[in-house]
């Protein structure tokens, strides 16, 4: 569904939208940004804040795509530290860095989960799963210090199962999942939208790649491919505030 400000005139297209599905975006944030408030930046602030992480908090985030980052975003919105981030490209992990993350674990190297415990003293107080497969899953279990809590937010294919030694849960680790930031987007859209608009939260920052129309398919290929973080698609360049 394209954003439309006021004034927006589409003589080629007629639809209605219903009233409880538009959401006001503010004018100082162009389109093609406003397209990454939701489904990214809520997904992932919103399961931030869905996990409850305070300030200090021990937070590590496997997969570093658009939502991934938005993770990393939202913990360093929630003052957590360390942040740990995992991926197996290293373009995703720079702009990891650039999100907030204190360190990096590229799992193409080894045993990424030892070197998140190492790096950690023993484990997160919060994982964040952000790929949809059942070995990271089950890795952002095994990250977990004794009481700490896994959120899965990657959407694993339908059947796929995840095995968890039962002795573990005596330590009273918790698993859960997050789906679209567990938030009412009509309240959690604005108010992503104020951060953004005092400085706070940049949306550009999991930008990889800006396409037309042409360029969906080769966009869907690196997403099958993991490669690259969000697209962009611009259909009408003046109207989104970029150009290609």
């Amino acid at each position: 569904m394209p954003l439309l400000r006021p004034g927006d005139a589409f003589p080629e297209l007629s639809f209605t939208v219903p009233g409880g599905q538009a959401v006001k975006v503010p004018e100082a944030i162009p389109l093609w940004q406003a397209a990454l408030l939701g489904c990214g930046a809520v997904t992932g602030i919103g399961a931030v804040n869905r996990a409850d992480v305070r300030i200090g908090d021990s937070v590590c985030v496997i997969g570093c795509g658009g939502v991934g980052l938005q993770v990393i975003a939202g913990a360093r919105l929630a003052g957590a530290a360390p942040i740990v981030a995992v991926d197996r490209d290293d373009s995703k992990l720079e702009r990891a860095r650039r999100r907030g993350a204190t360190h990096t674990v590229n799992a193409a190297n080894g045993d990424a989960v030892a070197e998140v415990r190492a790096l950690t003293g023993g484990g997160v107080e919060y994982a964040f799963e952000v790929v949809g497969a059942a070995v990271t899953i089950r890795q952002a279990w095994e990250v977990l210090r004794p009481g700490g809590t896994a959120v899965v937010v990657g959407v694993a294919p339908r059947g796929e199962e995840v095995p968890l030694p039962a002795i573990e849960f005596l330590g009273e680790r918790t698993i859960t999942g997050s789906y679209y930031g567990s938030v009412d987007p009509r309240v959690s859209i604005g108010k992503i939208a104020s951060l953004v608009v005092e400085g706070r939260l940049e949306l550009d920052g999991v930008v990889s790649d800006f396409v037309g129309l042409d360029g969906v398919e080769d966009a869907f290929e690196r997403l099958r491919r993991g490669e690259g973080a969000r697209s962009v698609v611009l259909i009408d360049e003046e109207l989104a505030g970029r150009r290609l």
